[in-house]
């Protein structure tokens, strides 16, 4: 279980990396190099972006890369098969994260069965609440795979008590109100939110949006246990290429 491995791993680290790519972008083939420069700088799990036209809770930088991988010919099967290659290849775990519509198009008890033959430890699927998820829910639980669900700042205590209630794995917790990418305050209103996350849950907390150098993860070391690098690595190979990638990975730790 995804739970067991987080919590082996935090007996070794302070705090875990997890990043995020979207399929397609810039390419499938620098997609994978991307994954193999990130996982031999010692990431310890990864979200895989299925790219959608509309993703609500990306930024301008995550809108960009689905618009792209989407204008590239990127589809539900080429993500499948790619994540297929991408876990035979590489021993840690992978999550798709992408929204309902992809899944409910392609079939939820379909897509579940798709994740577990590829060996996918679970999905994050921001917009889907549990209480219209039940479908999912139970196609997740069928096949062993965990849904991660997601706190915000603006999340009242009874809600985060309940949607930890439906989640496993982990619980993700975003900094901010709003979207991807944008500056996040590393302060003590921080702390206080994290303080509200753990108390809702004994699952590991995951802590993105706005997560982007050394000095973020020092600072949220002994406050959470998973710091969630998307946008920065994003804008680090639109910028500088993918070779420039493990070099900033290994500079967060």
């Amino acid at each position: 279980m995804l739970e067991s491995y987080l919590k082996s791993r935090l007996i070794e680290k302070k705090i875990l990396l997890m990043t995020h790519i979207v399929l397609g972008y810039p390419s499938f083939e620098e997609c994978f190099k991307i994954i193999k420069t990130m996982v031999n700088a010692g990431v310890d799990l990864m979200e895989l972006q299925i790219p959608f036209s509309e993703p609500i809770a990306d930024g301008p930088v995550i809108l960009h890369a689905n618009q792209k991988s989407l204008a590239e010919g990127s589809t539900v099967k080429k993500c499948l098969d790619f994540a297929q290659n991408v876990t035979q290849s590489f021993d840690i775990p992978f999550l798709f994260m992408s929204y309902y519509n992809i899944l409910f198009k392609y079939g939820i008890d379909r897509f579940a069965v798709a994740m577990a033959e590829r060996n996918m430890k679970g999905a994050i699927v921001p917009d889907l609440p549990p209480e219209e998820g039940q479908d999912y829910l139970n196609a997740m639980k069928k096949y062993n795979l965990d849904p991660i669900f997601i706190f915000s700042p603006t999340t009242p205590d009874e809600r985060m008590n309940y949607l930890a209630s439906f989640g496993r794995g982990f619980i993700y917790c975003v900094a901010r109100k709003g979207v991807t990418g944008l500056d996040t305050d590393f302060s003590g209103q921080l702390n206080k939110y994290l303080e509200r996350c753990r108390r809702a849950t004994h699952l590991p907390l995951a802590l993105g949006f706005g997560v982007k150098d050394k000095n973020d993860i020092d600072f949220l070391k002994g406050k959470t246990d998973i710091a969630v690098i998307g946008t920065q690595t994003i804008r680090l190979v639109e910028k500088k290429g993918v070779g420039a990638v493990g070099e900033f990975v290994n500079s967060l730790r």
